[in-house]
C-alpha cells in the first residue's frame, strides 16, 4: 500500500470511530443520545489510536495536514510529499464522514437541529468570538505537534505510540476542547463539511462555512509553530523559520482580532461536537 493510501484509509478511520460518536450522542433515537463530553473526548483519543494503528507503518499515521506540515518543518517528511499527503487526508475525511451518514440514515429524519447535525460533521465555537477562537485552535494544535514530538523522542514508547498519541488526544480534548470542539486538523473539520454540503441529509440548514476557515489556518499555524518551539527550545535551534513562523502567527491573531471588534462578536448556543 503506498502511503497516499494509507493516509486516506488512516483518516477515514480517525473520522469514522469519531464523527461516528458525534453522531451516536447527537442523533434522536441512538442508544448513545448525550453520551456527554467524556465519552466523546474518549472516542476521539481511540479514533486517533486506531488511526495510527492501521496505517502507521504505511504513511506514518499523520492523518492531519497540521501534522504533516509540522513533520516537513521538522525534517521527518520531503516537503514535495505535503501536497499528496494533505489531499489524501482530506479524501478521507470525506469517506469517512460519508460512511457515519450511511449508518446513522434513519436518524438524521428524527433529528430537527440543523446545527445538531451540523455538529455531527464539522466544529463550531462555543462562544462565537474570532480572535479566542482561533487561538484556541492553533494552541491547541500547538500542544498536539509539540505533543507527538516529545512521544516520538522517547524510545521507552516503541509500540506503544498509538496510545501515547491517543491519551494526547483526549488530555486536549479534556482540557482545551470546549471552546471550538477542538478540530486540531484541518482535514478532520474540512473534510467533513465538505461531506455535509454535499450529502442529501434531511433539513440540514447551512454548512458555516463563515466559520471554516478558522478550524482550517489555526491548526495549520499551530502545527506550524508547535514543530519550530521543538526545534528551538529542545533542540536549541533557533531558525529563521521560528522568527518567521512566529511572526505570521502573530499577524493572524492581530488581524483576527480586528475583523472580530469590527464584525462584532455574537454568542452561539451551538456547542461543538
Amino acid at each position: 500500500m503506498s502511503a497516499f493510501m494509507g493516509e486516506v484509509i488512516g483518516t477515514m478511520i480517525l473520522i469514522v470511530f469519531g464523527a461516528g460518536i458525534g453522531a451516536g450522542s447527537t442523533l434522536k433515537h441512538s442508544y448513545s443520545n448525550n453520551a456527554g463530553w467524556i465519552v466523546t473526548t474518549i472516542a476521539w483519543g481511540l479514533a486517533v489510536t486506531m488511526g495510527v494503528f492501521a496505517v502507521g507503518s504505511i504513511s506514518g499515521a499523520h492523518l492531519n495536514p497540521a501534522v504533516t506540515l509540522g513533520m516537513a518543518i521538522n525534517g521527518s517528511i520531503p516537503w514535495a510529499e505535503v501536497p499528496g499527503y494533505m489531499a489524501a487526508q482530506l479524501i478521507g475525511a470525506m469517506i469517512g464522514a460519508a460512511l457515519v451518514f450511511l449508518h446513522y440514515l434513519p436518524h438524521w429524519k428524527e433529528t430537527a437541529d440543523p446545527a445538531a447535525k451540523l455538529g455531527v460533521f464539522a466544529t463550531a465555537p462555543a462562544v462565537e468570538h474570532t480572535f479566542a477562537n482561533l487561538f484556541s485552535e492553533m494552541f491547541g494544535t500547538f500542544i498536539l505537534v509539540l505533543g507527538l514530538l516529545f512521544i516520538g523522542a522517547n524510545t521507552f514508547t516503541e509500540g506503544l505510540n498509538p496510545i501515547a498519541v491517543g491519551l494526547l488526544i483526549v488530555a486536549i480534548g479534556m482540557s482545551l476542547g470546549g471552546t471550538t470542539g477542538y478540530a486540531i486538523n484541518p482535514a478532520r473539520d474540512l473534510g467533513p463539511r465538505l461531506a455535509h454540503f454535499l450529502l442529501p441529509i434531511p433539513g440540514k440548514g447551512t454548512s458555516n462555512w463563515g466559520y471554516a476557515w478558522i478550524p482550517v489556518v489555526g491548526p495549520l499555524m499551530g502545527g506550524a509553530l508547535g514543530a519550530v518551539f521543538y526545534q528551538a527550545i529542545f533542540q536549541g535551534e533557533f531558525t529563521a523559520a521560528f522568527w518567521g513562523i512566529s511572526g505570521a502567527a502573530a499577524v493572524i491573531l492581530v488581524l483576527s482580532y480586528l475583523i472580530g471588534k469590527k464584525g462584532g462578536e455574537m454568542v452561539s448556543s451551538n456547542s461543538a461536537a
